[in-house]
């Protein structure tokens, strides 16, 4: 008879242990012989997808698709009086009158204009952001090797959040183009089905992404500060905050930190990425407009800040929301939740 225990260190030998783990794991390398025996180490249930197969990076891309997508579309109205807070800050002074205006001109129908190319957009953005994250993190963690991936762990966080970011960005362009015109323009188009082919025709295909630069100005940075902040937020939780090993910890309260852990890196995110937020607008709105058009009109003080409040809790909660779906999506197909504990290069080199 095949001996569980060595199956069960086979299966988890793919699976570096300082970027998810599994109390399995911790058996399997022989931590449980040197318990004592009145430590109890409750054993996570067997994955029903194997680590990093196609399944799994398939898998996680179901789950940033559904995480990412259907956040920003619950965020919609807040995202269209951002826009024109960007775009008119005269007319748009402040959040609360900018919903007043958008109500009294449009109607409830103005705060979700947009809609579908935020929901088409973002979700494909999403699919290749969490999946391909997943897959550059292992292939950076294999070839730094055990102790330099322990060593220099956040530097795989940022290169593997940026080279996923940069591939994820080219299927979000067109539909921002779409979103940004439908929002902050009126009479431009009722939305993605006019707004796209209007476009094309003004502009030709190359018009959708003629903000691709400033979105990767202000994607990659919000991406690479998302991921790294997350990681590292999530491992001190479990080290200072929570008195659990994670490993013990009910699956609930895991969803719970990994959304507390999205919240804190949200707000960095929004700060990091705010200027180059505001550049997309507004040379998705102005027709053959440079940066240089848009430094000039904001001000290097407004690129900074205008907008800023608003756009912090938009995207705390956005990404709060995005790690909870996300990670949510991965234990319902069996997969353990996202970051933990950080071992030693000695423990690395061990599993």
């Amino acid at each position: 008879m095949a001996d569980p225990l060595n199956n069960t260190n086979s299966r988890h030998s793919l699976l570096p242990s300082f970027l998810y783990s599994s109390s399995s794991s911790m058996v399997a390398s022989g931590y449980a012989s040197s318990a004592p025996s009145s430590r109890v180490v409750i054993a996570a249930p067997r994955e029903k997808v194997e680590m990093y197969s196609a399944e799994f990076y398939a898998a996680c891309g179901v789950a940033g698709m559904l995480a990412t997508g259907l956040t920003h579309l619950a965020v919609t109205p807040i995202d269209v009086v951002k826009c024109n807070m960007q775009i008119d800050p005269i007319k748009y002074k402040s959040v609360t009158s900018g919903f007043g205006v958008l109500l009294k001109e449009q109607g409830i129908r103005g705060l979700f204009k947009g809609w579908a190319p935020t929901l088409i957009g973002y979700s494909a953005q999403g699919a290749g952001k969490f999946g391909l994250y997943e897959f550059f993190k292992k292939y950076y963690t294999d070839i730094a090797g055990p102790e330099y991936a322990a060593k220099y762990k956040t530097l795989i966080y940022l290169a593997g959040s940026a080279s996923a970011e940069v591939i994820a960005d080219v299927a979000l362009c067109p539909m921002e183009a779409v979103k940004v015109r439908v929002q902050t323009q009126p009479g431009f188009a009722r939305g993605l089905a006019d707004g796209l082919p209007k476009i094309i025709k003004s502009e030709g295909a190359l018009g959708l992404y003629k903000g691709l630069v400033p979105l990767w100005g202000r994607q990659v940075p919000y991406t690479m500060m998302k991921f790294a902040s997350f990681e590292n937020t999530i491992e001190l939780m479990y080290k200072h905050v929570i008195p659990t090993p994670k490993e013990q910890c009910s699956k609930s309260l895991q969803l719970g930190v990994s959304f507390a852990s999205g919240y804190i890196a949200g707000v960095f995110c929004a700060v990091v990425s705010h200027p180059a937020d505001n550049l997309v607008s507004f040379l998705n709105n102005a027709k053959g407009a440079t940066v240089g058009d848009a430094v000039k009109k904001l001000g290097l003080l407004g690129l900074f800040t205008r907008g800023l409040p608003l756009r912090i809790f938009m995207i705390g909660t956005l990404t709060g929301g995005q790690w909870v779906l996300y990670d949510a999506f991965k234990v319902l197909v069996g997969l353990p939740t996202t970051g933990g504990p950080a071992p030693t290069a000695t423990e690395l080199a061990k599993a």
